[in-house]
C-alpha cells in the first residue's frame, strides 16, 4: 500500500504526468469541436433538403397558377410545347418600387430530345428591374427557354440574363397565342403579382447555380448540367413537378 500510495504522488508531480494530462484534456477539446462542427454540417443539410424540398413542390403550384388564368396560360403552353426549358420562381422579392435589389430562388427543368422533361435543378436570381412591382411584394415568375443558347446559359454558373441569353417579355391578352411565333429570343418571361399577370424582360438579372441545394436534393454532388442535359439525377419527390410540366408542354 505504502508503495502504491508513493507511485500516485510521484505520478502527481511528474512532468511526464502533466503533460499526459494536457495532451488528453486537448484531445477532449478537439473531440467537442469536431462534433459541434459535424452537427453544424448535418443541421445545415437538413435545412438545405427542406429548402429544396419546398422550392419543388412551391415551383408546382406556381406553374399550375401560370396555366390556370385565361389570359396567359394558352401563350405559355404555345411556348412550352416549343421550349427547352423553363424556370420556375414562385417568391422573388423586390425590396424598393421599380428599381432596386431583388432576389429569389426556383427551379429549372430541361426537355430532352426525346420530350422528356428532367428533374428539377436548382437556380437563385437576383437584380434586373421586376416590372410594376411596389416595395416589399413578391412576385411568381415564368422564364421559359427556347433556344440552345438559353440552356447553355443555365448550364453556367452564372449568366446575365440580356447579355449570356437574349430576354423578352413575353405576350399576353388578346391574340399572345400567335403572337409567341414570332418571338426570336432566347428567354421568355412572365411576373404573376396578386393575381396579375404581365410579360416583364428581366434584363440585367442574374441567374446562377444553387449548388448546395443541388446535393441537398439528390444525396450527392452534381451538377446542373447533369441533371437538365444528362438526366443523371433523380428524386421521386419532384414526380409532381415534373408530370405537370410535361402536361403543361403537351
Amino acid at each position: 500500500m505504502t508503495t502504491s500510495f508513493a507511485r500516485l504522488r510521484w505520478l502527481s508531480h511528474s512532468p511526464l504526468a502533466s503533460i499526459a494530462l494536457v495532451l488528453l484534456l486537448l484531445a477532449s477539446v478537439g473531440c467537442a469541436s469536431t462534433q459541434n462542427t459535424t452537427t453544424a454540417n448535418n443541421d445545415t443539410r437538413s435545412n438545405d433538403q427542406r429548402q429544396a424540398q419546398d422550392l419543388v413542390e412551391q415551383s408546382r403550384m406556381t406553374l399550375d397558377n401560370f396555366m390556370a388564368d385565361q389570359t396567359i396560360g394558352d401563350p405559355v403552353r404555345s411556348l412550352l410545347r416549343r421550349a427547352k426549358a423553363v424556370v420556375i420562381f414562385p417568391g422573388v422579392l423586390k425590396a424598393a418600387f421599380l428599381v432596386g435589389a431583388s432576389g429569389g430562388n426556383g427551379v429549372a427543368l430541361a426537355r430532352d430530345a426525346q420530350g422528356r422533361w428532367s428533374n428539377p435543378a436548382f437556380y437563385t436570381v437576383g437584380g434586373g428591374s421586376f416590372g410594376f412591382q411596389a416595395g416589399g411584394e413578391s412576385s411568381e415568375i415564368l422564364l421559359i427557354v427556347m433556344s440552345d443558347r438559353g440552356l447553355a446559359s443555365l448550364q453556367a454558373t452564372s449568366a446575365k440574363l440580356g447579355a449570356d441569353a437574349g430576354i423578352a417579355a413575353g405576350p399576353v391578352g388578346v391574340g399572345a397565342a400567335a403572337a409567341t411565333a414570332n418571338l426570336s429570343a432566347d428567354i421568355v418571361s412572365y411576373l404573376r403579382n396578386k393575381g396579375l399577370f404581365a410579360g416583364v424582360s428581366l434584363s440585367g438579372a442574374v441567374l446562377a447555380t444553387r449548388d448546395a441545394l443541388n446535393q441537398a436534393y439528390y444525396g450527392r454532388p452534381i451538377s446542373s448540367s447533369d441533371i437538365l442535359v444528362r438526366h443523371a439525377a433523380s428524386n421521386p419527390q419532384s414526380a409532381r413537378l415534373v408530370g405537370d410540366v410535361q402536361r403543361a408542354s403537351s
